[in-house]
């Protein structure tokens, strides 16, 4: 006999610098010359070769039941073309090995900034309701080679959830 499913639904906030500072940095534009500060991203890329691309990623509705995290690294997250999108985060906790149900959350990201996750951070997306997005990505070469660690909800909690 199977245990049943339970959808959870998760809304999504507007994201700013200050109610995403737990699991990374908002990055928005900046005047040219400007020195460097605390509203620029702050890396950690020195544990292999950088991965600079842009990756396009096609609709696949608002669902999800898998988050992942890398600890090796910061990743660094945008859209093109100005389009809007969602991620879901969880704050980095390296002291266990699954994220904290309760402390889950769902950002609305305008196409006008980036996101920038800290090391460690859990993330599932990018997820949109556009028929596809071009995103820039900043990561490792290996990342999602050697640093791709994967928590099923399923799996642990018999639990999905939606983005609204």
């Amino acid at each position: 006999m199977s245990a049943s499913r339970t959808l959870k639904q998760l809304k999504a906030e507007l994201i700013t610098p200050e109610n995403f500072q737990r699991y990374g940095q908002v990055i928005f534009s900046s005047g040219d010359g400007k020195a460097f500060d605390a509203e620029d991203a702050h890396l950690n890329l020195q544990n292999g070769i950088p991965r600079f691309y842009i990756m396009r990623l096609h609709n696949n509705g608002r669902k999800f039941h898998k988050i992942t995290r890398h600890e090796q690294c910061t990743q660094c997250l945008g859209s093109l073309e100005g389009k809007d999108w969602l991620m879901a985060v969880c704050p980095p906790d390296n002291d266990i090995n699954e994220p904290r149900l309760e402390e889950i959350a769902v950002f609305r990201i305008p196409g006008n900034c980036f996101i920038k996750l800290e090391v460690g951070t859990w993330h599932a997306g990018p997820y949109f309701d556009h028929e596809f997005v071009d995103f820039y990505n900043l990561e490792l070469s290996d990342t999602n080679v050697v640093d791709h660690f994967t928590h099923d909800f399923i799996k642990s909690h018999q639990l999905e959830f939606e983005m609204v």
